[in-house]
């Protein structure tokens, strides 16, 4: 069977918009084989997105009801998009150290913080970007983007987490290269020492297409660039299109498999029945029993 999966997905319990048994209906609808729920976890500090530490619970019971409710009809699988700032937050801060995942999500949201003590994000606006670019870096790009990739990699060394969630993120606000040049050396030995060290972890790294459904096909995380050094370094991949209502469970996967096909990749891996295995790609999907 042909069918596109899914394992990158937020519910109500954190900024997604819809319920979490909303997603699993849908899913069943789509014919997809498995789904899998990762709403932010929750920080040690006010956030706008990330779900509140008293919800988490609440979040772990309802996922654990619904892969029972669905058990024929759809493998579900409990994650986690889990925050890591070094010695602040990440999957083995005191908030989730008891908390047992099928998976989960390892993602750079924030980078080091203002001096007022507010943890600065980069996934926002880019007004709140610039602000922090300057407050921070005092306008050096070159040493803020180090610092988001220096953090991808001590994320993948200590965390370990089964997936890098959007792994170029940093570019968000610099579209046509205004900020900075993916094409510089510098940049690019960042990547390649970040690959380096998800492949030394076998770590899988995700296609993830909500800026492209979102804001055009420059969006894509990661890039074309990087597509192609996945492909260099065999590194495994996953697509998600980072749902936030059902009607995006799908989104944008077919151009992110097509992206890849076009790179050479021909398998990505997907949960089946609990362990992560490598399936036949297609414009189509997946091609899984």
């Amino acid at each position: 069977m042909i069918s596109w999966v899914n394992f990158h997905s937020h519910t109500n319990y954190c900024d997604g918009k819809s319920a979490a048994e909303d997603f699993a209906k849908e899913a069943v609808r789509l014919g997809l084989p498995a789904y899998g729920y990762t709403s932010h976890a929750p920080v040690c500090f006010h956030s706008d997105w990330n779900m509140p530490v008293e919800k988490l619970t609440g979040y772990v019971k309802e996922i654990q009801l619904i892969k029972k409710r669905y058990r024929e009809k759809l493998q579900v699988y409990l994650g986690l998009e889990v925050d890591f700032i070094p010695g602040v937050a990440g999957r083995y801060s005191d908030i989730l150290k008891n908390t047992d995942l099928d998976y989960f999500i390892g993602s750079i949201h924030y980078i080091d913080k203002f001096p007022g003590g507010e943890y600065w994000n980069i996934d926002t606006t880019q007004e709140l970007f610039e602000k922090g670019l300057k407050e921070i870096f005092h306008n050096d790009i070159r040493k803020a983007v180090v610092t988001f990739w220096e953090n991808t990699r001590n994320m993948v060394e200590t965390d370990r987490p089964d997936i890098i969630g959007h792994m170029d993120k940093i570019k968000m606000f610099s579209k046509n290269n205004n900020l900075f040049n993916e094409n510089e050396k510098w940049y690019r030995e960042q990547v390649e020492l970040t690959l380096q060290t998800i492949k030394k972890h076998n770590t899988i790294v995700e296609i993830n297409t909500r800026g492209y459904y979102k804001f055009g096909k420059d969006y894509l995380y990661p890039g074309e660039e990087i597509i192609t050094l996945l492909t260099k370094y065999q590194i495994p991949v996953t697509i998600s299109s980072d749902a936030h209502i059902p009607a995006e469970i799908t989104k944008g996967l077919s151009f992110a498999a097509g992206k890849l096909i076009n790179s050479g990749i021909t398998h990505i891996a997907a949960l089946q029945n609990g362990r992560w295995e490598d399936f036949p790609l297609t414009h189509e999907g997946i091609s899984i029993n």
